[in-house]
């Protein structure tokens, strides 16, 4: 591990209009540099660089930030790489820090098999390259799937010799443990000995997102077991590999990823290579795993767009269909295209030019709406099936994060089928609901009619939080940029408390005890990380939020900083954004009231409609009319408070 006092040190000497002049042209733009931006098909100048508070920020896709942010952004690498690279550039000496016995042992078993892993990459590769057998066998192997020596070059691609314990001698003659060769499944060990996983295969490397390779999968290529049910062998979970978490050409794809903002996933080996060949290089596969959250998770890193591109035969609409909702659950916006009956990606890329498949997949992608539409409903005239497909597509739709992508999916589902939208809203609304339920506790004891008081002031809280409207998103984003740029100083000094002892918050500090005398927490989980973070660092002398904060390990964290950091009217774009004007603490104050107000506006409206809701159950409707008259006292304290200036000492 880098130690505080290097990292500090890296930090202070990396400067961003240095950094970013190595991906990108740069020109004086007053005091600040401008570009076209890395991060997406930029024509007009967008991307912007201010020496003063050494950070980037992309006006059009928000992508930016410290050195350290900007590189692991552009070249797809962990926080420790990228100070690993500043530290290079800037000839700066890493200082690990002095690890406990059982870290240095668990870090130093991770790394040999990393070294052993890459060792055999290698050896694979020089065995189809050198070999006779591999010559003969293996590259034609790939010869015959139309793979070019490039493409071998790009995946590292190899071939494991037929004798059964050619790569354990060889390994162990090199000086590689046994351990580590069985540990990271290149061998297996019987009563009798040790022999190779993977004999006369032919070899696939896995690369993880920062390029180690982790893992291996092999096909089976001697004609004598051919029809064999394993045809391809992959290597076991271990310390270093867990196949729900990585995906085939991660590693090769990324930043085609990132350029493109979009991903094609696929399922095996030879559709990711035959796509690079074809010169479509944002391309995954999962490779037979049923896809998992880890790999939506990373993918989500690079793009929010995705197309699954699977055969058109029943075990491809499968395929199809069984990822979708999970997809749609994590922000994704999902297309799928089946390719023709009988080719997979593999064979139709081979067939066709670059232009003609990426006209093909342009032409032929459906949005998930249409995709489950032409596969569950048309054609199907029984009621009760097709009133079963319409609401599985329904219910698909209700598992999006977004509300306006979710009403918009709606809508249209409405227009093709010929439906009323509010029947389906309906039908959409008691699928939310009934997943809430499942998540949310129910209490051990049964509740009493009419609730103490303490559980009204409890409950009067929790549905405060759920109240927030448009407009307190609004404030939250602008009180959330009065902590990034000011979380240190002081706005109220010398306070006596109860007790006759003297106190002072901060801005942060401040923010946090109002805000937690009603357990309110903003609706973004990052803005409230990044308060807990301000809090617990306040009392570190000589402690900087803005700086703290943009360069942060987390690259949410940075980019989200850096974003409220950076004034538009300062580098040359439309200021959005204003303050409200005043001193900082009457900025403050006004910020925390204001989302205050927003939460009880909203308070007041479920309040309304659950009144609407309660008609005949008259003890319900007074408990209710009195929780109304509660809240409107409080919304009228907080304007007469806003309307008024505040006073501070």
């Amino acid at each position: 591990m880098i130690d505080r006092a290097t990292v500090d040190k890296i930090i202070d000497a990396a400067q961003i209009v240095d950094v970013v002049s190595e991906f990108v042209t740069l020109r004086k733009s007053g005091v600040n540099y401008k570009g076209l931006c890395p991060f997406h098909d930029d024509r007009n100048p967008s991307f912007m660089v201010s020496p003063a508070k050494n950070i980037c920020h992309c006006f059009v896709c928000g992508k930016g930030g410290t050195p350290a942010g900007f590189l692991m952004e552009h070249e797809q690498i962990t926080y420790p790489e990228a100070l690993r690279w500043l530290a290079k550039k800037y000839n700066i000496e890493i200082v690990e820090k002095e690890l406990t016995d059982e870290e240095r042992q668990a870090q130093n078993e991770r790394e040999s098999m990393f070294i052993v892993n890459e060792w055999a990459k290698d050896w694979f590769h020089q065995t189809l390259k050198n070999d006779p057998d591999g010559i003969a066998i293996g590259k034609q192997y790939f010869r015959s799937r139309g793979i070019r020596d490039d493409i071998i070059e790009k995946f590292q691609l190899g071939y494991a010799p037929q004798k059964r314990d050619a790569l354990y001698l060889a390994a162990t003659s090199k000086g590689y443990q046994p351990e580590f060769l069985v540990k990271t499944g290149l061998c297996l060990e019987n009563e009798r000995g040790k022999y190779d996983r993977y004999s006369g295969r032919a070899i696939f490397p896995w690369l993880n997102v920062s390029g180690k390779v982790v893992a291996f999968g092999g096909r089976v290529l001697d004609s004598r077991t051919k029809g064999v049910a394993q045809k391809y062998v992959n290597s076991p979970d271990s310390e270093i590999y867990h196949k729900e978490r990585e995906l085939y050409g991660i590693y090769q794809a990324k930043k085609a990823i990132v350029k493109e903002d979009r991903v094609f996933m696929v399922e095996g080996y030879t559709d990711v290579i035959a796509m690079h060949q074809a010169g479509v290089e944002n391309v995954v596969a999962n490779s037979g795993t049923a896809l998992s959250f880890y790999q939506i998770k990373m993918l989500r890193r690079f793009t929010e767009n995705i197309t699954l591109l699977y055969d058109g035969d029943e075990a491809g609409i499968h395929a199809a269909m069984r990822g979708t909702d999970m997809l749609l659950a994590e922000g994704m916006k999902v297309r799928v295209l089946l390719l023709p009956d009988g080719d997979d990606p593999d064979s139709f890329a081979r067939k066709h030019s670059t232009e003609e498949l990426k006209r093909y997949i342009d032409a032929n992608q459906q949005d998930f709406i249409s995709f489950k539409t032409r596969l569950t409903i048309e054609g199907v005239t029984d009621p009760v099936k097709r009133s079963e497909a319409i609401s599985g597509i329904v219910k698909s739709i209700s598992v999006i994060p977004d509300n306006i992508l979710r009403s918009t999916y709606l809508s249209d589902l409405a227009s093709r089928l010929g439906l009323k939208e509010q029947t389906l809203l309906e039908t959409m609304n008691n699928f939310i609901r009934k997943e809430k339920e499942q998540i949310t506790p129910k209490p051990s004891e049964e509740r009493s009619d009419t609730p103490s008081s303490d559980q009204q002031q409890q409950s009067s809280k929790t549905t405060i939080l759920s109240a927030k409207g448009k407009s307190g998103l609004a404030v939250e984003t602008l009180l959330m940029r009065e902590i990034i740029r000011h979380g240190e100083e002081i706005i109220y000094d010398n306070i006596e408390t109860e007790d006759g002892s003297l106190i002072s918050f901060n801005v942060a500090q401040y923010v946090d005890y109002d805000l937690g005398q009603d357990d309110i927490q903003f609706s973004n989980p990052l803005y409230n990380q990044i308060l807990a973070e301000a809090v617990a660092h306040s009392g570190q002398e000589g402690w900087k939020a803005e700086a703290y904060f943009t360069n942060h390990p987390d690259i949410e964290v940075s980019q989200l900083a850096t974003r409220l950091a950076i004034d538009r009217h300062q580098l040359g774009g439309r200021f959005v954004i204003q303050p409200r004007e005043g001193s900082l603490c009457q900025r403050v104050v006004h910020l925390v009231m204001d989302l205050r107000m927003d939460l009880i506006e909203g308070k007041l409206k479920e309040i309304q409609n659950a009144m609407r809701e309660a008609v005949g159950d008259m003890n319900r409707v007074m408990q209710l009319m009195q929780e109304f008259k509660d809240m409107q006292q409080l919304r009228d304290m907080l304007a007469r408070k806003l309307g008024s200036d505040v006073v501070v000492s």
